[in-house]
């Protein structure tokens, strides 16, 4: 028996080391030798190798250099590392075996068709390198500037594991910014007056306690000096404040609340000078192995794989910094990443510090005249959610940070009663009515006109500059809609009304809210538990006819009135529009959707304004879509356009409960293959996701994770093959015939309201645009602040800037001239994870993802015309 189990485990052991030899013998020697440096298990090596032999079955990988394999095989292993949840190296160690730095990495990585996993794991890091990356050189700035280059070391390392251990949410750049000041703080505390620049030396020379003067510092030992200025003197960090624009009483809460209590739990005091720097470095090491990510102490060395590489980032210049003394500087402050945010931030604090915090005397007055009176009601209600924000935000953020969410929501409630009292003033010109009853005593209505206050002013904390990809917090949207327990169709319905009411809405945050509109129009609103089907059902019931119940196609291609207000879609539908100056517009409305008028008043109960409405932005918005997807993959079959418009059509009006938790833009791609299809044109569905992966909003779950049934989810093709054509496929044949079906009306596309004239035009075939002259400032509510400028705007044009754009100029009359010869389709990304088991219908296999040349130039060009003229016509209208 025993030698029976010994021949069984020599046969095993025979066979894995067969195993391992012939796959070893697969493999590139240099391949083998990184899997080693990165001590790899077996089935990550194995995993990360048949990625690699997907990736280079593309036409001309072969040929690469062996630092182009390098590169493209950290990639591999990192894929696969993250997809089986064994990642036994860091991300700086992956960097340095294959020479690449995060940019590149990011924008090579983006070339591969990955999982979702992978996609939102690189995400977070490149969040997470944004703000670093952004702070590090502000820290620099504000060393060099109090001349205290010194401390710069221990300072960064110091800020490290402080926003390790206080934030949850490392990619918040206001809240990490405010931290970094008080670090700052702490140093400069530290540090003899006279190696201190102005302001920051008269600070620490004139700091006391409770006011008397300090002793002279000859003979005076130094701990005790410091021990005289006690941990909670805020002098040197208001100046702090006061030079970086930052809010005093928020960046004294983050001192008092977080970072006080963090240096006692390091055993950390004035008293005992500078930390040593190894004790903090050591702690570092800790966390940075444990989380598997970059090291941000090589950001001390400008280490090459933290910096930002100039072919990825031209977008990105850094402001100059001043190299002589005797140097003449901008008069205008350079426009940092950190100074935009707080130029950003102070601009919304200026208008809503001569707000109030409780319903003004205007506001009383509409509520007094209400039948009842809803002060009281709004009063409460707004206290409840101000409770429960401060606990999401802490959740969210970190628990020392719950003061920072009350201020935050302070300013979101300040803008909340600010926009109502703009809305009622309007409603009351326009209506000439005071009775607000039924409006004013809408819960859904207080409450979506709050959360998009508050929507706002996260907005403005959260917006990150110097972010190149598509990305957000934690808390951004939906984030509030989860918080205050809101349907995205409710909160819809307030957006162009808040727009218009607030003036004083920057380019930003107005192109924030239309962002926050299309996605609640593309995905959000047709969420299982969304109150839209069921208006769509009742509306149905109604009209007795689906054709008609949403939107007639006959009014597609008439223009978009942008009249209606707030009051129009949360009353809606009883609405009469032959009483426009009627009082019972108002008072005799009721705040269901679903409420229908006598049949002695009217023969048909009228349509719902607010789905009415929806409809035609939902329309306009997947024509452009489908047009700007249709100008790179049918350019030769112009035709086919119309065809694919009147099935997408189709499909949203009738067959609606298709969208039930899932994408517009799903329907739009399987509406294309599905014409095309009928129609005997070669476009394969992986050509079709690779173009639609470099629309400027499209992400990769779109087409990877595509609901099926309950449950169950799978790729895009899946899709179409077990659910769309299925019940679409009569429909989809009748293209095929003699006598197709009428095609539908092209949506009118005008301008849209929100959208400001002076929008830069671009220069085609690269990265340059052309603005009107601009005033340096403009005035809002009687205060002067910078305009919104890039540091390039901010800062005179040189030589060699003028030549850089000569450069891309005659490259774009380059690119036109080969416009003309001719195209190829687009080329698919490559890949690793969009294969499926089955078939592309009748694509055949779909590994045959390979063996497509490159995209012409010609494709490129209208790729590039159609974002020109979707950034100066507003394309995706509201």
């Amino acid at each position: 028996m025993l030698y029976f189990i010994i021949s069984l485990f020599l046969c095993a052991f025979y066979i894995l080391i067969s195993f391992r030899l012939e796959f070893e013998e697969t493999e590139d020697p240099d391949f083998t030798t990184l899997c080693q440096k990165l001590k790899l298990p077996n089935r990550v090596r194995k995993e990360a190798w048949e990625n690699w032999e997907k990736v280079s079955s593309m036409d001309g990988v072969l040929e690469y250099d062996i630092q182009k394999k390098k590169e493209l095989w950290g990639i591999c292993i990192f894929t696969a590392a993250i997809d089986l949840d064994e990642m036994p190296f860091t991300f700086t160690e992956l960097q340095k075996n294959i020479d690449i730095s995060v940019h590149k990495f990011y924008h090579l990585l983006r070339e591969i068709d990955t999982s979702t996993k992978v996609d939102s794991t690189v995400s977070r890091l490149m969040k997470k390198y944004d703000v670093l990356f952004a702070l590090y050189d502000k820290l620099e700035r504000i060393s060099s500037e109090i001349n205290s280059m010194l401390v710069l070391k221990v300072s960064w390392i110091l800020f490290l594991l402080a926003k390790g251990e206080i934030l949850q949410m490392e990619d918040d750049l206001v809240i990490s910014f405010q931290l970094m000041l008080c670090v700052l703080d702490y140093f400069i505390k530290l540090s003899p007056p006279a190696v201190l620049n102005e302001p920051y030396k008269t600070a620490v020379s004139t700091s006391s306690i409770n006011g008397s003067p300090r002793t002279p510092r000859r003979g005076q030992n130094r701990s005790a000096r410091i021990a005289r200025q006690p941990e909670t003197d805020t002098r040197v960090i208001e100046v702090l404040c006061k030079e970086h624009e930052c809010n005093i009483d928020e960046v004294k809460n983050v001192y008092l609340k977080n970072f006080l209590p963090f240096l006692k739990s390091l055993g950390i005091s004035a008293s005992n000078g500078l930390p040593e720097v190894e004790n903090l470095s050591r702690q570092y090491e800790e966390i940075y192995l444990k989380n598997k990510d970059m090291d941000a102490r090589l950001f001390l060395d400008h280490d090459k794989t933290l910096q930002a590489d100039s072919i990825y980032s031209f977008e990105v210049e850094r402001t100059p910094r001043k190299n002589h003394p005797d140097e003449e500087m901008p008069l205008i402050p350079p426009q940092t990443p950190v100074r935009a945010v707080m130029n950003t931030i102070q601009q919304l604090v200026m208008i809503l510090n001569s707000a109030s915090d409780q319903p003004s005397e205007n506001l009383n007055s509409y509520f007094n005249n209400c039948t009842v009176n809803p002060k009281e009601s709004i009063l409460k209600r707004v206290e409840n959610i101000g409770r429960i924000f401060k606990e999401k935000f802490a959740e969210a953020v970190g628990q020392g940070c719950a003061e920072i969410g009350s201020q935050r929501y302070k300013l979101g409630v300040r803008l909340y009663y600010r926009v109502m009292e703009s809305m009622l003033k309007s409603e009351e010109e326009r209506l000439s009515i005071h009775n607000f009853s039924k409006l004013l005593n809408d819960k859904i209505f207080h409450t979506s006109l709050l959360a998009c206050a508050v929507e706002v002013v996260m907005a403005t904390y959260g917006r990150n500059t110097y972010q190149s990809h598509d990305s957000g917090t934690d808390l951004s949207f939906p984030w509030i809609l989860n918080v205050l327990d809101l349907k995205a169709f409710d909160f819809y319905k307030v957006i162009e009304s808040f727009i218009k009411a607030e003036a004083s809405l920057t380019r930003e945050m107005i192109k924030h809210l239309e962002r926050c509109e299309h996605r609640i129009m593309e995905s959000l609103a047709w969420q299982s538990d969304s109150p839209l089907f069921d208006l769509i059902k009742q509306s149905k019931e109604r009209e007795g006819s689906v054709d008609h119940l949403l939107e007639p196609t006959s009014t597609l291609n008439m223009p978009l009135q942008h009249n209606h207000t707030a009051a129009d879609l949360y009353l809606s539908p009883v609405r009469s529009p032959k009483k426009k100056g009627s009082t019972a517009r108002i008072n005799s409305t009721s705040s269901a959707e679903p409420q229908t008028t006598p049949a002695s008043q009217t023969q048909k109960a009228p349509k719902s304004t607010s789905l009415s409405l929806f409809y035609k932005k939902v329309y306009r918005l997947a024509y452009l879509r489908l047009n700007t997807l249709c100008s790179r993959l049918l350019s030769d079959h112009p035709e086919l356009e119309h065809i694919i418009w009147t099935l997408f059509q189709h499909t949203l009006q009738n067959e609606y409960e298709l969208m039930r938790d899932r994408h517009l833009d799903q329907i739009m791609m399987c509406s294309m293959y599905g014409i095309c299809k009928v129609k005997n044109i070669d476009l394969k569905f992986k050509i079709i996701v690779t173009a639609y992966k470099d629309l400027t909003h499209a992400i990769q779950e779109t087409f990877k994770r595509v609901l099926i049934r309950e449950g169950q989810y799978d790729s895009i093709i899946v899709f179409y093959n077990l659910v769309f054509m299925q019940k679409l496929k009569t429909n989809i044949l009748q293209y095929a015939s003699n006598r197709p079906p009428t095609l539908s009306p092209i949506p009118h596309i005008p301008r849209s309201p929100y959208k400001f004239s002076s929008s830069p035009l671009r220069v085609p075939g690269g990265n340059i645009y052309i603005s009107p002259l601009k005033s340096p400032y403009k005035f809002s509510e009687g205060l002067p602040t910078p305009t919104k400028m890039t540091p390039r705007s901010r800062i005179p044009l040189t030589s060699e800037k003028f030549q850089k754009i000569n450069q891309m100029v005659c490259s774009s009359d380059r690119l036109l001239k080969r416009s003309a010869e001719g195209s190829n389709p687009p080329k698919p990304l490559k890949k690793l994870r969009f294969d499926i088991e089955g078939s592309d219908e009748a694509d055949g296999s779909l590994n045959d993802f390979c063996c497509l040349s490159l995209a012409s130039t010609r494709t490129r060009m209208q790729k590039q015309k159609m974002n020109d003229s979707m950034d100066t016509s507003s394309k995706e209208e509201k």
